[in-house]
């Protein structure tokens, strides 16, 4: 993982992987006495073209990226994400999305190797590696020209839609060019578009036709009452089946990604190679509207530039040098008739969210100096790296006036609405850009010593210190110090066993994630540049009329407080796994592990000065701030390293030998992830600042603890090829022969969700001016369902198995986090290919993929507050209906 998530927002190895590098042949072998050896990925890993692409720092942020605007990775069978679940484009928010929406994949990682860092490879994430370029050879020109298009007429309905499938569109299309350009030197380029339109069709909550009457007699608060209303479709729900309110409607999204990227490889004689790279890659999003402002645009735009210099230093000893630099650019802003943040409990929300407008750019000034050598037995490795790190932008909280609107004041949420009596509205005011700058280091040291031919250990250290930001206009100043004990590393070994039983293998390591610039860098939003206040119980239309200049000052407001723990520290964890692989018989190969990992010092969020109980003062929601222990502030959001994270799986594989043509492979993993609120990817801030926030401000651990968002018990993953080969003669077999047919399934359990009050007003919350509410469990049978049916969803969770707290004598109810599931995940991919040789070096390349080939819905959880009136309602599905999707590709 990254200092910024970017690239994960970009999909960008969706397109590597559709279009390819060029089909190279092998170029004239220099002097073997100098020729550098081939870099072997560890075993079990994906081989690249670039040691760095399989790293955590691009993979994660890919396979995120994939699913972001309802693309698939279909090798691993998933589900056609659908484009209607919206989340903002930043920091972890898309690899969150897709761990909660798809879970972990248990991962064992056959040999750890010093000069990579596997944080978080247990869950499926490859560990990251070196930044240098890879070289590339060739000769001649060499390349491909490919169109990669699907279309709304190839899709089906998805399990709610109203009406027929809308038109929409999607055309990938770039070329891939690769020659000799001068003496030893070897140019490639990759370049693509894809082009996204079309219809977006989704579910949303929305007012009844009786309810879009305002039952406030003031003229302003009535308009502006009507302005909220009419922000949703002025139409009458259509599927009542569903939710009273429920709306399936449609709206249009643009999106265009364009990438490119270009490499020079210059042979310096027999010793040296200089390789030259850049990639570019923007994305602009216009997002869907199904109500009004519901999500930003959204620009960004992501460079990277590596210069390696590789040298062979003699036969056993050789190493590279480079020097890079990452860009990254995000720019969210709201549309122009945006009415949001308004949050109505039983309603959708009114965007867009409260980080925007949002403007950031991060640059990164690499460089890596690695070097290895055999002697004998053993194969050493050293190496270090340095990052200097630019983190400048304005990200401010609530810019724009954030409304709660709940159920309080003796009302139901709408019945508020509609009289005009809001809960709160919280509302920034200042200068909240920073421009912060620290240093990332990396020593490294490692062996791989060969005993003899059925023993091998490996073993390594490595050393990861940060440094404090600083922050260069002099308005914040995170109060930790400096990293320098990041002190890591691995050790494992591998032995043949006699008599053909296989290779038995086990690892251990100590590996350091990082601190997230969107985590430190919430200490821009403290007085006395800016601040974000709280009005309780506000007049809607002049919420600010009975404040006077200093309460709306940013030197002198009574403010929340967002601090960074003065102690805060990177994260780690402690990551193990044993395996055993053998072949069972004739070709057939197993492998039985177990991979575990304990990991420590998580990001959190802690929220102090809640209000509490005071006699003499009304308990109601209008007095919170009058109840505050400290009433020179408001709420105090404390982030720091309170969460530890606990992850056991096993895993056993099975691999089919090739027989007439076809392939088989099954993979089965048994597994349980659980937390104190915050997980691997979490940075606590932003939307994850509220995302596990405890009940109470007394006893955080013991109510956050529970089961990670990703944890899924049960797995299993069916894997198949069939290639026809030359099969078949006369007219018949020329057109069935050549084809190759492959398909995958996938079915997990469903992740957890946490069902919460859904008001913090007397009655129903504790009152204490902060959400996390969660109620009274009355039936406890029902605990751990999974509610993934619409037609059984409110039988299986229903309200009367639930109560809501008699504050203040009751502060907190007994009811667990992530306590419930919800529906499986069962997804079948298939695809057919063929290719054709028109000539020496022309080949034709046709392949058509079927994705959610069942068409079997994977639905979102089911509303989860008790409060709401769609408390127990399946109303939207995390996947796409059926759909297909055809490349065609010429390689020359």
């Amino acid at each position: 993982m990254i200092p910024s998530s970017l690239p994960r927002l970009l999909g960008v190895g969706f397109l590597v992987a559709t279009i390819g590098f060029a089909q190279q042949p092998a170029a004239k072998p220099a002097d073997p006495q100098f020729e550098k050896p081939a870099v072997t990925p560890p075993s079990g890993q994906p081989v690249t073209a670039d040691p760095e692409a399989s790293s955590a720092a691009t993979q994660p942020a890919r396979a995120a990226g994939q699913n972001l605007l309802g693309q698939t990775n279909t090798t691993q069978g998933e589900g056609r994400r659908n484009e209607n679940v919206q989340i903002t484009l930043l920091d972890n928010n898309a690899a969150r999305d897709a761990n909660q929406r798809l879970g972990a994949t248990a991962t064992i990682v056959d040999e750890f190797h010093v000069d990579r860092n596997y944080f978080s490879s247990e869950y499926g994430n490859p560990g990251r590696g070196p930044i240098r370029a890879q070289p590339q050879n060739g000769a001649g020109i060499h390349g491909n020209l490919f169109w990669n298009h699907n279309n709304s007429i190839f899709s089906a309905r998805t399990f709610f839609q109203a009406g027929p499938v809308q038109p929409a569109r999607q055309n990938q299309y770039g070329a891939t060019f690769s020659t000799g350009l001068w003496k030893d030197a070897f140019f490639t380029f990759t370049g693509s578009q894809d082009k996204n339109r079309g219809i977006v069709n989704g579910n949303v909550l929305i007012p009844l036709p009786n309810e879009r009457v305002p039952l406030a007699t003031d003229p302003a608060t009535r308009a502006a009452i009507l302005r909220i209303i009419d922000a949703y479709p002025n139409v009458a729900p259509n599927r009542p089946d569903v939710a009273a309110r429920a709306l399936n409607t449609n709206s249009p999204q643009k999106v265009n990604t364009d990438f490119s990227t270009g490499q020079l490889n210059q042979k310096l004689g027999a010793r040296d190679t200089l390789i030259s790279r850049y990639t570019f890659t923007a994305q602009a999003v216009d997002a869907f509207q199904f109500v009004k402002g519901q999500n930003p645009i959204t620009r960004n735009k992501s460079h990277a530039a590596r210069l390696t210099w590789d040298r062979v230093w003699s036969p056993r000893t050789f190493g590279d040098f480079t020097l890079g630099f990452d860009r990254q650019g995000a720019l969210l802003v709201p549309t122009a008739d945006a009415r949001g943040p308004i949050y109505t409990t039983g309603l959708t929300p009114l965007g867009p969210y409260s980080n925007v407008p949002f403007n950031r750019a991060m640059n990164q000034f690499r460089a890596s100096a690695s070097l290895e050598t055999r002697r004998g037995r053993h194969a050493g490795s050293f190496g270090a790296g340095l990052t200097r790190i630019q983190y400048n932008g304005n990200e401010p909280d609530s810019s724009l006036p954030d409304w709660n609107i709940h159920a309080d004041f003796g009302n139901r949420a709408i019945q508020n609405l509609r009289q005009g009596l809001p809960d709160e509205i919280d509302q920034g005011f200042g200068d909240a850009y920073r421009g912060y700058r620290n240093f990332e280091f990396l020593v490294f040291a490692g062996d791989r010593w060969t005993v003899n031919k059925r023993l091998t250990f490996t073993f390594g250290v490595r050393w990861e210190p940060i440094t404090k930001p600083e922050e260069v206009t002099k308005q914040s100043s995170p109060p930790y110090g400096s990293d320098w004990n990041n002190v890591g590393g691995n050790a494992g070994f591998a032995y043949r066993l006699s008599k053909g039983l296989g290779v038995f293998r086990a690892g251990y390591g100590v590996f350091f994630g990082q601190i997230f610039p969107g985590t430190y860098g919430q200490d821009r939003l403290n007085p006395p540049y800016f601040a974000r206040i709280t009005i309780l119980a506000p007049n809607l239309a002049n919420p600010f009329g009975a404040f006077t200049a200093a309460q709306l000052n940013p030197a002198t407001a009574v403010a929340t407080r967002f601090d960074v723990s003065p102690d805060l520290a990177t994260p780690y964890s402690f990551q193990y796994n044993a395996s055993w692989e053998a072949e069972v018989h004739a070709g057939w190969r197993v492998q039985v592990g177990y991979v575990g990992s304990r990991s420590h010092k998580l990001f959190e969020t802690y929220v102090f000065n809640r209000a509490r109980f005071v006699p003499g003062i009304p308990f109601t929601s209008v007095t919170v701030n009058q109840r505050r222990p400290d009433p020179t502030m408001l709420d105090r959001y404390l982030t720091g390293n309170f969460s530890q994270g606990y992850y056991d799986a096993g895993r056993v594989s099975l691999f089919g030998p090739r027989w007439h043509g076809a392939t088989i492979s099954a993979s089965y993993w048994l597994s349980k992830a659980i937390d104190l609120g915050g997980d691997y990817f979490s940075t606590a801030a932003g939307a994850e600042r509220y995302s596990a926030v405890g009940p109470t401000e007394f006893n955080a651990h013991g109510e956050l603890k529970g089961l990670s968002s990703f944890d899924q018990p049960h797995a299993l993953l069916l894997q198949a090829t069939y290639d026809i080969g030359r099969r078949g003669s006369g007219w018949l077999g020329k057109i069935f022969r050549n084809w190759s047919v492959s398909a995958v399934y996938l079915l997990k359990n469903g992740t957890p969700f946490t069902v919460t009050s859904g008001s913090d007003g007397p009655g129903l919350g504790n009152v204490d001016g902060s959400p996390g509410d969660r109620p009274f469990i009355l039936d406890p049978t029902i605990l751990g369902r999974t509610i993934g049916n619409p037609s059984t969803s409110q039988r299986l969770l229903p309200a009367s198995a639930f109560r809501f707290l008699n504050a203040p004598a009751e502060m907190a109810g007994n009811l667990g986090r992530n306590t419930f599931r919800k529906g499986k995940i069962a997804n079948l991919n298939a695809s057919l290919a063929r290719s054709w040789t028109l000539a020496r070096e022309l080949q034709f390349t046709f392949r058509a993929e079927s994705i959610n080939f069942t068409n079997t819905p994977q639905f979102a959880e089911p509303g989860s507050s008790l409060a709401a009136p769609n408390f127990g309602q399946i109303s939207n599905t995390l996947n796409d209906g059926r759909t297909f999707r055809f490349l065609l590709r010429l390689t020359f």
